[in-house]
């Protein structure tokens, strides 16, 4: 990805995984319009060339926080007709995030309020800090959570814990976190990277193709019976019989060395 980016660093990590850090610094990676819109660029450009990775780190600059939720000084004095543009804006950027074929990870690595609690969530999986902190504040600013959050807290934690953690604007720690299922671990601050990195490796040398059916597959599911996911998953089966990588993945089992995957 080249584009001249203001609010995002991305670093390639290795040949099919890149880290995307938001970064405001000084703001405490608060997501403004730019942000956004910046968010959007990045992520809709992957759907559309998805085999230019295999999965993506989505981190916070510094040590401090992941993202502060909305930026509230770019909101001050905002008239309703810019503050509905502004969040078409988000809306945008949150559905690019949970429809992105490719695997996000994201590694919260501070305060994640708001908005950023919203991003978070919106990855395939989340890995904290052991001092990142979490909370949907919406209600104490006179709306709610409206880049999904009140979708997938229900979805992580279950409706009873979500209606305490949104209707009261509270926020939980890392370990409350783990507890409740919202993320997948927790680890010291230093070894957060490695730990991320390292998943996305092991997502990145198996079939891309069979991964993003997988991602899809599961996705799916949630708003589908039982019977309609398991017909959507033969579907997304199906479509991966006839790959190159399906007949490379057999062949390098019975020749007993790693498969080399290609994505087709």
């Amino acid at each position: 990805m080249t584009a001249d980016f203001q609010t995002l660093e991305v670093i390639q990590e290795r040949e099919h995984v890149e880290t995307v850090a938001l970064s405001r610094p000084e703001a405490a990676n608060a997501l403004n319009t730019r942000m956004g819109e910046e968010l959007v660029a990045y992520f809709e450009a992957l759907a559309m060339t998805p085999s230019r990775l295999r999965c993506v780190i989505l981190t916070g600059a510094g040590e401090k926080a992941f993202c502060a939720g909305g930026d509230l000084k770019e909101r001050n004095g905002m008239s309703v007709e810019a503050w509905a543009a502004q969040h078409l804006v988000f809306e945008r950027m949150a559905r690019a995030l949970v429809n992105c074929p490719v695997p996000i990870i994201a590694a919260v690595n501070g305060a994640a309020y708001g908005g950023g609690c919203e991003i978070a969530a919106a990855c395939d999986f989340i890995y904290a800090s052991e001092g990142a902190t979490f909370a949907l504040t919406e209600v104490k600013l006179g709306i709610i959570p409206g880049a999904g959050g009140t979708q997938s807290m229900a979805r992580a934690v279950g409706e009873r814990r979500a209606k305490e953690l949104i209707l009261t604007g509270r926020s939980f720690s890392a370990a409350d976190a783990l507890e409740w299922g919202f993320v997948n671990a927790v680890c010291p601050a230093d070894a957060l990277t490695g730990r991320a990195l390292d998943t996305a490796m092991r997502i990145s040398i198996n079939a891309p193709l069979a991964v993003r059916q997988a991602k899809q597959a599961i996705a799916r599911s949630s708003g589908l019976s039982l019977s309609d996911g398991m017909a959507f998953e033969i579907e997304a089966y199906n479509r991966l019989v006839p790959t190159e990588d399906r007949l490379e993945g057999v062949r390098a089992f019975n020749e007993k060395r790693a498969p080399l995957f290609r994505g087709c």
